[in-house]
């Protein structure tokens, strides 16, 4: 886990430095990352409030694993808290035990394939030079910078009533 750890940090090091490169890359990471599990990361915090951070997906095609890479970052946001630098809201913007569940009528689609979760999270401009690649050979697992829209969630959630309106986390 601690090379993981060290090896996944070395290769942040390189697309950052390979992100003003025109050329389109995704940076690869050991092999063996590809059956590991990544915490979301946060990487810093706009004006509006989205948080910027690393998520990592795991899928059997590039495209299934950026998609959940995607999801794993606005449910992380929702219901674990993103940790980091301080800078990302650290506490869950819904914060009730069991919310997953409770409302699973609500969340089950929300985040089904094309779902409205979509509308919350982007991927960051830069493409392929900010994915970072760890490859099995059943399974892939990526990791993409992207932006969750942490307030729009929660405007959403309090229309939709899953929150109490004025709700701050």
């Amino acid at each position: 886990m601690k090379k993981t750890a060290i090896l996944v940090t070395a290769a942040i090091g390189i697309v950052a430095s390979l992100g003003s490169c025109s050329k389109k890359i995704t940076t690869p990471v050991a092999s063996s990352a590809a059956y590991s599990s990544f915490e979301t990361l946060c990487l810093g915090v706009e004006h509006d409030g989205s948080q910027t951070l690393r998520a990592w997906g795991k899928g059997t095609s590039k495209g299934d694993a950026i998609e959940q890479a995607k999801k794993n970052a606005v449910y992380d946001v929702l219901f674990k808290g993103i940790k980091g630098t301080g800078e990302c809201n650290q506490t869950p913007l819904v914060p009730e035990v069991n919310a997953r569940e409770r409302y699973s009528e609500y969340f089950n689609p929300f985040f089904s394939d094309g779902g409205e979760y979509r509308k919350f999270v982007k991927e960051e401009k830069g493409g392929e030079a900010s994915r970072l690649q760890a490859k099995g050979k059943s399974i892939s697992n990526y990791g993409v910078i992207v932006t969750v829209d942490r307030e729009g969630l929660r405007r959403q959630l309090e229309k939709d009533g899953v929150l109490k309106e004025g709700t701050r986390h």
